[in-house]
This record gives C-alpha cells, sequence and structure tokens, in this order.
C-alpha cells in the first residue's frame, strides 16, 4: 500500500504567462508558494475476491475491469500509460476540488507517484512535473498552464520561469522572519462558487491572443514582487498593493475570470483594510486571497463573515510518500 501527499498550491503573480502560447514567445514566470492543505491518494492492489478489478473512490466511485470503463480521465490515462491494473485507489483532500488551488494538478502528481512507487520504481520531483504536465495536457488534452504540476512537485515557495527551453525552479531567498510576516498577513477566503478551471482556462486562452500587454505586464511584477520579498529595506505591505494591481490585470483578460459576487466580496474586503488580493487560479470561483496586516483583519473577516476563512501555513516539502508497505502481487 502507498499513500502519497500532495500540497495545493497559491500562486501570487505570473499567472497566465505558464501557458505555451506566450512563454515559448515571450518567456514567463509565477511566484507561487505550496501551503499546508494536502490531497492523499492510497493505492494498493485490490485483491482478486471481487467480480470487478479495479476500485476507485473519489468524487464518485468506480468499479471497472477495464481502462474504457473509468470515466475519470486523468486515472484513466495514468492507468494505461502507466500499465496499471487491478487498483484500489482513494482520493482524500482538506480542501474542495474545482476551487483555484491547483487541485486537479496536486491529484495527478500525487497519483503518478503513488503509481510508481506501487512499482517499485523511483521518480524524483522533476520526472514527477513532468509527467504530470504530459498527463493534463497531452493525454487529457486539458487546457490550462503548466505552474501547478511543478509547484505541487517541488513545493516551497519559488520564481518558476518558464521558457521554450523548458522551465527552472528557483527558491526565493527570504529570511523566516520576513517570510513568516508574510504568511501572517495572507487571508484565504472560500467564496462559495466552485467551477471546472478547463472551461475558463479554454476561454482565457482565446483571449489572452489578444492581451499580450497585459501578460507583459503581469510577467513584469514577478520581478517586482520578488524585490519586495527578498529586499528586506523594501515595505512588505508593497506586496499586497501589487496583488491588487495584479488582480486588476487578470480580471481584464477574459470575461470568466471574475463575476459580480466575487467583486462585492472582494470590494469588502478592500474597504475594511485588505491592501490588495486575487481571485486564485482560472476564475470564475473558488479561494480569494488577500493581504491584510494584522490590525485590519479582525475588521476583513466581519467584512467577509458569509465566507469561510481558512487559515494556513507555507510548506516547503512538496509532494511525498507518507506511507510505504511493500506488497506481494503477481502480474
Amino acid at each position: 500500500m502507498i499513500i502519497t501527499r500532495t500540497p495545493f498550491r497559491m500562486s501570487f503573480f505570473g499567472g497566465g504567462t505558464d501557458f505555451s502560447g506566450f512563454y515559448n514567445e515571450h518567456g514567463g514566470a509565477v511566484l507561487s508558494t505550496t501551503f499546508d492543505k494536502y490531497c492523499y491518494v492510497t493505492v494498493r492492489h485490490l485483491p482478486r475476491f471481487f467480480e470487478y478489478k479495479t476500485h476507485l473512490t473519489y468524487s464518485k466511485e468506480e468499479k471497472v475491469n477495464s481502462y474504457a470503463e473509468i470515466k475519470h480521465p486523468a486515472i484513466r490515462n495514468a492507468m494505461e500509460w502507466l500499465d496499471m491494473h487491478e487498483l484500489r485507489l482513494v482520493y482524500d483532500s482538506d480542501l474542495p476540488a474545482r476551487t483555484g488551488l491547483g487541485t486537479s494538478s496536486s491529484f495527478a502528481v500525487g497519483m503518478l507517484e503513488a503509481f510508481y512507487a506501487l512499482k517499485g520504481k523511483y521518480a524524483d520531483k522533476r520526472k514527477l512535473a513532468d509527467d504530470a504536465i504530459h498527463l493534463e495536457r497531452v493525454l487529457c488534452a486539458e487546457a490550462g498552464g503548466i505552474q501547478d504540476q511543478i509547484a505541487a512537485s517541488f513545493g516551497g515557495l519559488n520564481r518558476i520561469n518558464f521558457s521554450a527551453n523548458g522551465y527552472t525552479v528557483n527558491p526565493v531567498i527570504i529570511s523566516p522572519e520576513r517570510k513568516k510576516v508574510l504568511n501572517d498577513n495572507l487571508m484565504l477566503f472560500f467564496t462559495g462558487i466552485s467551477r471546472f478551471s478547463s472551461e475558463i482556462q479554454k476561454t482565457t486562452e482565446k483571449s489572452m491572443k489578444d492581451k499580450t500587454q497585459e501578460l507583459l505586464k503581469m510577467y513584469e511584477l514577478v520581478d517586482q514582487a520578488e524585490q519586495v520579498l527578498v529586499n528586506k529595506d523594501r515595505d512588505l505591505d508593497d506586496f499586497g498593493r501589487l496583488l491588487d494591481y495584479t488582480w486588476q490585470l487578470k480580471r481584464g483578460i477574459s470575461s470568466g475570470i471574475s463575476s459580480d459576487s466575487i467583486d462585492e466580496q472582494y470590494n469588502a474586503a478592500m474597504k475594511a483594510g485588505a491592501l490588495g488580493g486575487k481571485l486564485l487560479g482560472a476564475g470564475g470561483g473558488g479561494f480569494l486571497l488577500f493581504y491584510v496586516p494584522k490590525e485590519k483583519q479582525d475588521s476583513v473577516r466581519a467584512a467577509l463573515k458569509n465566507q469561510l476563512h481558512v487559515p494556513f501555513k507555507f510548506e516547503n516539502e512538496g509532494t511525498t510518500i507518507v506511507m510505504y508497505q511493500a506488497e506481494d502481487f503477481e502480474d
């Protein structure tokens, strides 16, 4: 039996520049972190006592005898690609899916890690990220960028650079004390809206062809935000103000990114004392992240009293195997 634990991510700056259509020509970068909310994937071989060969449990339950019967596209394609069979797979999560935290990519990374471990093979973080990108973007043909798979696999507070030659993951060099202040000044709220990011991404990807200038500005903000973090003489509150700027740019890319309800929640938090914020992920719903000085946090919490506040801490491990128990199984 294998159990993997894979963190979710929050992307601060540069979202949209991780699409190949943009970074192959202009380059790209994101500033993001993983945090202490996880998905867990348990995989073991299914004993041969049942009338079905594979048992899957996620938001649905599937009992199947062939790859073709599997309805979940990521599981179906991954099992066929890696020649996995006769499995019991269970997915569990600290937070709901389709909420802008890269949950589907975290699942893909954790599932692939579990599959390799079950086969007795080691896969390093880059291989897991690369394979998850291939699984979601090629085998499943889902629209989207490539930052989520990388963040989930590597973990930590990073600047991830993209180009036609690939990507690099560079940890942001920041003192533990300054990093804690950043963490303490960030507040996460659930909008109450879930959505399929791939549908939003399709619309956004079409819009991006006409929004190159906006994306170039969002790319520049990665440099500016990183400088705020690493320069101890800079006012950390500028990070929050830059979040507001990047959100205004992002919501102008496509009409599907925001909504009246999201705008109302965002404006309420800003009036209550937030310096900036953004909707995480592709848009349309999910979680709102705000930068709020400590003395204003009670006011923001009161202004968003109808939304669920989710405290969190940054994490640095990325995907990990939390249980590895070898088993005897004859192919």
